[in-house]
């Protein structure tokens, strides 16, 4: 398939550039065989069922910038993709000439880091300071906002772009469906008699790269870490055996649990993913999904049209932009029903 394919007409105005005033004060595109269905994010408690099973990601965003400058002078900008150990990370470094290995970075004014080489397009960097790297990036670093969004991160920022269940640093952007969610929702749908589990998938960057090969099949998919615990598998298990169905909110929850089952069961654990979920794929865990309006020409577009079908979901794109639905990480929702 054609990467053209997977291309949308997006009004700049509709890409959401702050958060609706309150969690969950979002719309709600629902996508299934009786068609779409306009209507608000609380109507979500009236789609799920007893003994279903919602899947979420507690990754936790890392206060991965920071800004300084090189022992030359010049001005610099990090920003760790992966945090190694305690003290190196993977990062993007943008500046004027690139650093050279062994070259000395001043961060923050007063974070000293080494350079010790390239590992592919990132850079290997050591921290200095005797703190752990998690402890400084929480301490000096900034909020790592998606490049659609033009405003440097707030305080605001510091709170809406972290799900109100997120626990496990390591991510560089936010699992976005999730933040849709706060306490009372969650517990409004356990009330209901449904049941929520957690996966681990650590967001990088890569999340927002386009795909710029002419064909699909030749793009290079960014490698993210998860963790399946047992519980959730278990969970799973007893939803399906009970007639539940398992509820990802959000691609990386798919991914994960996706990535987990690809020798055809689903085992707990942690690995490295760089599951290509493109139309043709076979879904071997999950039968409902809730997500965001997600980028023209991406992976994930690719990822919903393979989850919903293509014609379907392309069809609710164009629905959405033509009633003004907000996109992309602040943007409002949809809930898509796999094609079976």
């Amino acid at each position: 398939m054609r990467t053209e394919d997977f291309e949308f007409d997006l009004p700049e105005r509709l890409i959401a550039q702050h958060p609706p005033a309150l969690r969950g004060a979002s719309r709600l595109l629902q996508v299934g065989d009786e068609g779409l269905k306009d209507g608000q994010f609380p109507d979500l408690q009236g789609v799920v069922r007893e003994h279903d099973l919602l899947v979420l990601n507690d990754t936790r965003v890392l206060k991965a910038r920071l800004f300084g400058e090189k022992d030359s002078g010049g001005k610099v900008e990090v920003l760790v993709e992966r945090v190694l150990s305690e003290h190196e990370v993977l990062a993007q470094v943008r500046a004027s000439k690139t650093p050279k290995p062994d070259s000395l970075l001043l961060l923050a004014e007063k974070l000293r880091v080494r350079v010790l080489g390239r590992a592919g397009e990132f850079f290997h960097l050591r921290f200095e300071d005797a703190e752990a790297v998690a402890i400084l990036l929480e301490r000096h670093g900034h909020l790592p906002l998606p490049p659609y969004i033009t405003h440097t991160a707030s305080a605001e920022d510091d709170t809406r772009y972290q799900t109100v269940f997120a626990r496990e640093p390591g991510a560089v952007a936010a699992p976005t469906a999730g933040l849709h969610f706060d306490e009372a929702m969650l517990q409004a749908l356990r009330d209901k008699g449904a049941n929520i589990a957690y996966v681990t998938l650590h967001v990088g960057a890569g999340t927002f790269k386009p795909v710029r090969a002419e064909h699909i099949e030749e793009h290079v998919m960014h490698s993210e870490r998860y963790t399946i615990p047992q519980a959730t598998v278990d969970a799973i298990r007893e939803a399906k055996a009970r007639g539940g169905r398992v509820i990802a909110v959000g691609t990386t929850s798919l991914r994960a649990l996706e990535s987990a089952a690809a020798g055809g069961e689903l085992l707990a654990g942690a690995g490295e993913t760089r599951i290509f979920i493109t139309p043709g794929y076979h879904f071997k865990v999950v039968e409902v999904l809730l997500t965001n309006f997600h980028l023209s020409r991406s992976t994930l577009l690719m990822l919903v049209c393979a989850f919903g079908g293509m014609d379907k979901m392309l069809a609710a794109y164009h629905h959405a932009v033509a009633n003004e639905y907000r996109f992309f990480s602040y943007g409002d929702a949809m809930l898509i029903e796999r094609e079976q």
